[in-house]
């Protein structure tokens, strides 16, 4: 491997389906050892670009290296990673246990080795326990962890992930989060791992390349995509935003570039309050109250017909809190420094 930046590296990597591109001239480095997310909406090209590092779609244009080996026309059981579906793709009639020993059993490890390896795996998502039953008698959340001690016990160097936690409820699917951030952590392998829902790429990523159109819109840490979005789309994509621009920027914030402010980033408070030393505030009128649980939303439309969305945190108030109702009048308030700037208006 050249440099730990590119354990995995795609340089002009382009797919095409009856000439419409799904990919289109890619270059991405994702390093070893990490947590990398592929986020995007529906034909948005992650999907693609894993089943292109998988070898399932043969690639139009461009390369793929793995470890300092390029694999790009390698068959998929020549390359060294592995894939974890939505759907398990576990054989029914077998028990976990054999199940997890099936990928050794086919490259020929003796029986004994093969066992311990497995046990092993099994033992790694924590359900040793029940290593002699049928997948049929075990949760969703539990047939996904034997898919994955499946993929583990190859020791592959890469572990595709293609919107493993899809199928599950809420519950589950936080539950299985942490245990996915937990496997990657203990077992050092690298994770790649495409979904759609930002709450999941945010929680479990080190980086996360946001992809749109067959594009990276931007690349970067959790907290670099979300406070800092390079583009409209990123704002809009990575959870609610005010994005302003022109005369609503200019009347709003001082400067009629495109900008974004995060509702958690501006607070409603009554009527004539006033701002602080590098804050900003407007006045305005509370149109909407939504109650969502661990936090409550509020839209509210200033006199020039701008909307601005705050959201508080339903956690303990201060006794002089004003709970708000349509119709009221307030203050919106923010800090300057919260203000992110997005240059690049693409997307």
């Amino acid at each position: 491997m050249a440099a730990e930046e590119g354990f995995v590296s795609l340089r002009g990597l382009s797919k095409s389906f009856n000439d419409i591109d799904a990919v289109a001239n890619l270059d991405l480095d994702i390093r070893q050892g990490e947590f990398f997310s592929m986020l995007g909406p529906s034909g948005s090209g992650k999907t693609t670009v894993l089943r292109l590092i998988a070898g399932f779609e043969t690639v139009t244009s461009g390369t793929i290296t793995i470890d300092g080996q390029e694999v790009t026309s390698f068959a998929p059981f020549d390359r060294t990673v592995n894939t974890v579906f939505q759907d398990y793709a576990l054989f029914p009639h077998m028990t976990i246990q054999e199940n997890v020993e099936y990928g050794l059993r086919t490259r020929k490890v003796p029986k004994e080795e093969r066992a311990k390896l497995a046990a092993e795996s099994i033992d790694s998502v924590k359900l040793a326990h029940l290593a002699s039953r049928l997948p049929h008698q075990l949760s969703g959340g539990q047939r996904q962890r034997i898919a994955l001690a499946r993929a583990l016990v190859l020791r592959p160097k890469v572990l595709l992930l293609d919107e493993p936690l899809g199928a599950l409820d809420k519950q589950l699917r936080d539950e299985m989060q942490s245990e996915l951030k937990r496997i990657q952590r203990s077992s050092g392998i690298t994770f790649i791992f495409v979904t759609h829902d930002q709450h999941e790429a945010m929680r479990m990523s080190d980086r996360i390349a946001v992809f749109n159109a067959g594009r990276i819109e931007q690349l970067g840490s959790p907290q670099d995509v979300y406070e800092r979005p390079a583009t409209a789309f990123v704002a809009g994509f990575l959870g609610v935003s005010n994005l302003l621009s022109g005369e609503e920027a200019l009347a709003l914030v001082g400067r009629s570039e495109l900008v974004n402010i995060r509702p958690e980033r501006i607070v409603f408070k009554p009527a004539g309050t006033r701002k602080d030393k590098g804050e900003s505030s407007i006045a305005a009128v509370i149109r909407e109250v939504s109650y969502t649980g661990s936090n409550t939303l509020y839209m509210a439309e200033t006199a020039g017909g701008s909307r601005l969305i705050s959201t508080r945190l339903n956690q303990e108030l201060p006794e002089d809190f004003t709970e708000y109702v349509p119709g009221d009048n307030i203050v919106a308030m923010w800090q300057d420094r919260h203000v992110a700037s997005i240059h690049n208006e693409t997307g």
